[in-house]
C-alpha cells in the first residue's frame, strides 16, 4: 500500500535545489525533411520554473511531448532525474512518466467523473486503494482552494476551477516535474493571474520543478525564475526573466515582448526618418539601481543640453528594476547623440538611436 503524506507539509530540501530534473543535449527531431527540434539543449534544477516560450510552430509542443516521452527524439539526450528516457523502451517509460504531472490548455477532465474520481484517477491507474487516493485527492483539493467541489461534476465548475482541478490531478502522483503545456490560454486575464499564483505557491510549499510552455509573455513575466526563447526548434536566447526582459537580444524575443514593454508610439515612429530632423530619438534599456536613480539629472549636468522624455516607464521583475525610456536629443550638434550613448551606455543602459524627429519643433 501506498502511504501519502499531506501535500502542504512537504518542504524541498535545501541541497536538492541544485539538482537538475532535467537536462536536454542536442536533441534532434524531424517531421520529414522538416526539423522540429534542431539541436536543443537546456537544463531545469529542482524547484526551478522554467517558462518556454515561443511562437505557433516553433517546436513547443515537440519539446513537451519529446519530455513526456510521447515523442521520440530523433538524437540527442534528455535525462529526467538523471535518466536518459531517449534509450528506455516503452514498459521502462512507464514508472518515469509518473514523476511527471501534466496539466494541459483545454483540462482534459473526464466530464463523467466528479471533481474528486478525476483527481484521484491517477492513483487508481496506479492500484491504489479507494480510501488512500480519495484521501489524497482531498488533501489537493483543498491545497487548489477547491475543497467544497469534490463531488461536484466538471460541468459545474468554470474554467479556473477545471483548470485548478487539472493541477491537483497532475500532482497526485506526487511528480518530480510538472508541465504545463498552455495552461492558461484559454482562461481570461483575471483567472490567469489566479492560476499563476496558485503554481507559484505550490512551487514554493513543494520545491516543485515546473516547466511551462507558453506563447504569452505575461505567464513568463508572473510567475518564471528563466526563460528559453525556441524559435525555428532552436533556443535563441535564455536567461533570468528580469535580465531578457531588460535586454532582449533576439528579434524574435524582442517581438514577444512588444506587447507588454514600453514601445516608441506610433505616430512619433512614423515620421522618424534615417537623417534630418531637429531632434534624435533613442530608446534607453537599463536594470538595477540605475533603472531608478538620478541618470537623467547625471545626463543632463554631464552634457548641459534640453533633454526630452518621450515615453517609457519602470516595471519590477523578480524584484530587480527594469526600465525602458525613449528620450530626445537635440541634432543640432551632430555629435551630441554619440556623447549621450556613451555617458549611458557606461552605466551599464542598451541604447539604440531609432532615428531622427523630422516634426517635433
Amino acid at each position: 500500500m501506498n502511504s501519502f503524506v499531506s501535500a502542504t507539509s512537504i518542504e524541498a530540501h535545501p541541497q536538492a535545489a541544485a539538482e537538475e530534473v532535467v537536462r536536454l543535449t542536442d536533441v534532434k527531431r524531424r517531421f520529414g525533411t522538416t526539423p522540429a527540434l534542431d539541436g536543443i539543449s537546456l537544463t531545469v534544477k529542482r524547484g526551478e520554473i522554467l517558462g518556454i516560450i515561443g511562437r505557433s510552430g516553433a517546436g513547443k509542443s515537440t519539446l513537451i511531448r519529446c519530455l513526456n516521452g510521447l515523442e521520440r527524439a530523433d538524437s540527442g539526450e534528455i535525462f529526467i532525474e538523471g535518466r536518459d528516457i531517449i534509450r528506455l523502451q516503452e514498459q521502462e517509460l512507464q514508472p518515469l512518466r509518473r514523476r511527471i504531472g501534466m496539466i494541459f490548455q483545454h483540462f482534459n477532465l473526464l466530464s463523467a467523473k466528479t471533481v474528486e474520481e478525476n483527481v484521484a484517477l491517477p492513483l487508481k491507474i496506479e492500484g491504489v486503494s479507494k480510501n488512500e487516493r480519495l484521501k489524497r485527492a482531498h488533501e489537493l483539493l483543498d491545497l487548489v482552494g477547491l475543497a467544497d467541489k469534490a463531488k461536484a461534476y466538471p460541468a459545474s465548475l468554470s474554467g479556473g476551477q477545471k483548470q485548478r482541478v487539472g493541477i491537483a490531478r497532475a500532482l497526485a502522483a506526487r511528480p518530480a516535474l510538472l508541465l504545463s503545456d498552455e495552461a492558461t490560454s484559454a482562461l481570461d486575464p483575471e483567472t490567469t493571474r489566479s492560476i499563476l499564483a496558485l503554481l507559484k505557491d505550490i512551487n514554493r510549499k513543494l520545491g516543485l520543478t515546473i516547466l511551462l510552455i507558453t506563447h504569452e509573455m505575461e505567464v513568463v513575466r508572473g510567475i518564471a525564475d528563466r526563460v528559453a526563447v525556441i524559435d525555428a526548434g532552436r533556443i535563441v536566447e535564455e536567461g533570468q526573466v528580469w535580465s531578457v526582459f531588460a535586454n532582449p537580444r533576439a528579434d524574435i524575443t524582442r517581438s514577444l515582448l512588444g506587447g507588454i514593454r514600453p514601445q516608441l508610439p506610433d505616430h512619433i515612429a512614423r515620421r522618424l526618418s534615417k537623417t534630418g530632423g531637429s531632434e534624435a530619438i533613442l530608446s534607453v534599456d537599463l536594470a538595477g539601481p540605475e533603472a531608478q536613480g538620478a541618470l537623467f539629472a547625471e545626463l543632463s549636468a554631464a552634457l548641459p543640453h534640453s533633454f526630452r522624455l518621450v515615453h517609457g516607464g519602470i516595471d519590477h521583475i523578480q524584484n530587480q528594476p527594469v526600465a525602458r525610456f525613449f528620450i530626445a536629443v537635440p541634432s543640432r550638434d551632430p555629435a551630441l547623440a554619440g556623447k549621450v550613448e556613451q555617458f549611458l551606455t557606461a552605466r551599464s543602459a542598451r541604447v539604440e538611436v531609432l532615428g531622427y524627429d523630422t516634426d517635433h519643433v
